[in-house]
């Protein structure tokens, strides 16, 4: 589906949700905002409302709120649109009290029909609670419903309780009324602007969930704005999800479905942009598992020096869409975070172009294997390069019926070529004639010494095997 505004704004490729993700001032609640003002004039569409992100006000039921509704009913959207909201809280109540009007009269018009469950509002009730941890929702004649604490059972006043139980019971209570109030023969939208302020993480996974349950096999469209990647990830895990990445100046978005590679790495950027979390530890995308235990062992023993959080593409083709959506997102959210991308060499030139904000690198060696033959790893385990290949010279006069002797011996009889040679298949050789310990170990903790003390020179050495980009731009240390 898509949407049109009349002053040029569009949104390309909708499905029942659509997520907008885009940093602050990037445009994301002027497009919600114009999308709410302009659909109201379409016959085509049914109900549409715009929940704002500057959630104020107290919880409580006010009946004057509920008099000015009911007297003016473009009331409510005109406070919406405003920068601040200040009775915000105070119109969820007010539509509690709708939804269960409304809530009453459908069961009114079932409980005679045949094959009816007998139901009450209770049940609405019960799917609020399931926002809740330390309190809970009771209905109450006069003040819409009372706030109880879940372990005393004492009642809570609206005012007490933390911003995030209110704003999770707001926004469940505007997202059933909403459900309640849409047209079925319609299309109806629902645009909410940030549900992500003052929700912990794990909180938004709650709201993500309550949600999709919410919104399952209805006739409504959502389209969120955030920049929350938690949120995001949590909204993923429905099919129906879109992703649109906005960066300001944008006019037309292009929502297109949440792909394996955003799930991959979306749990990475953090709880949330704002927490920095990204910017310190930032991703590090490289090709295999092996290469995510080498950095990850790296980070663990660099003392705290080394701040990388490594992904795994699965693969070098794999690895360019990976850096794609990886751009989109950090493009989309931080306004000066760096990402990192990490490949073998292979046979490729070395150096490589970044991708906006992803910093890609080769390996100045082969592959990561030829890292544990570097003079600094081989120190690590004790050993020399004149004692290793001493070593690999009485392997291959003893192991000729080993499975990969022709291997290890093109190796040696090419000379040795440790910095350029495919070790790939003689790994395991290579790591048994130097130590007891995983070569992946071997290398990460050769890295992390190199973080912490920055000496390293030579051809062989591990900073040369590793490159200057790599060096200089992923371990941060100063050219020699």
């Amino acid at each position: 589906m898509d949407i049109d505004t009349q002053t040029g704004l569009a949104l390309r490729g909708l499905s029942k949700k659509g997520v907008i993700l885009g940093k602050n001032g990037c445009g994301k609640s002027h497009l919600l905002k114009q999308i709410e003002q302009d659909a109201h004039i379409r016959e085509t569409f049914g109900k549409v409302r715009y929940i704002s992100p500057e959630r104020g006000g107290i919880l409580e039921y006010d009946p004057g709120v509920d008099q000015t509704i009911s007297q003016n009913p473009t009331w409510m959207g005109d406070q919406r649109r405003r920068n601040q909201s200040s009775s915000f809280r105070q119109v969820s109540a007010t539509l509690f009290r709708r939804l269960e009007l409304l809530e009453l009269r459908e069961i009114e018009r079932e409980h005679t029909q045949e094959g009816y469950v007998p139901r009450t509002f209770d049940s609405r009730i019960q799917q609020l609670n399931t926002l809740l941890d330390r309190v809970k929702l009771e209905r109450d004649d006069a003040r819409a419903f009372l706030i109880l604490d879940k372990e005393t059972g004492e009642a809570a006043s609206p005012g007490d309780i933390s911003s995030g139980e209110a704003e999770l019971i707001s926004l469940g209570i505007e997202i059933l009324a909403f459900v309640k109030e849409s047209v079925a023969d319609k299309q109806n939208i629902l645009l909410i602007d940030e549900p992500d302020v003052h929700l912990h993480p794990d909180l938004q996974d709650r709201l993500a969930r309550f949600m999709i349950d919410a919104l399952r096999d209805q006739p409504i469209i959502l389209v969120l704005a955030t920049h929350s990647t938690a949120l995001l990830a949590a909204l993923a895990e429905d099919a129906d999800t879109r992703v649109a990445f906005m960066r300001r100046g944008d006019s037309a978005l292009d929502f297109r479905p949440v792909s394996d590679v955003d799930r991959a790495i979306l749990p990475i950027f953090g709880a949330h942009p704002l927490s920095n979390v990204f910017n310190q530890a930032p991703i590090l995308l490289v090709e295999g598992e092996d290469d995510e235990r080498i950095w990850q062992q790296a980070v663990r023993s660099s003392s705290g020096r080394l701040r990388l959080y490594p992904c795994v593409a699965g693969s070098v083709e794999r690895l360019a869409a990976f850096e794609t959506e990886v751009n989109n997102i950090v493009s989309a959210v931080y306004d000066n975070a760096t990402a990192f991308s990490l490949r073998d060499r292979d046979t490729s030139p070395e150096l490589i172009d970044d991708m906006g904000k992803v910093v890609r690198a080769r390996l100045s060696c082969r592959a990561s294997e030829n890292l544990m033959l570097s003079d600094s790893v081989l120190a690590s385990a004790g050993i020399d390069w004149a004692v290793m290949k001493e070593r690999l010279n009485q392997w291959v006069e003893v192991n000729a019926e080993h499975p990969y002797f022709a291997e290890v011996q093109a190796f040696v009889t090419a000379d040795f070529p440790r910095k350029t040679h495919n070790l790939k298949n003689i790994r395991n050789v290579l790591v048994g004639l130097m130590s007891n310990k995983p070569w992946e170990v071997l290398v990460g903790q050769a890295i992390a010494l190199l973080v912490r003390v920055g000496s390293d020179d030579g051809p062989d050495s591990l900073r040369n095997y590793l490159g200057p980009k790599v060096v200089e731009r992923i371990l941060k240390l100063r050219a020699t």
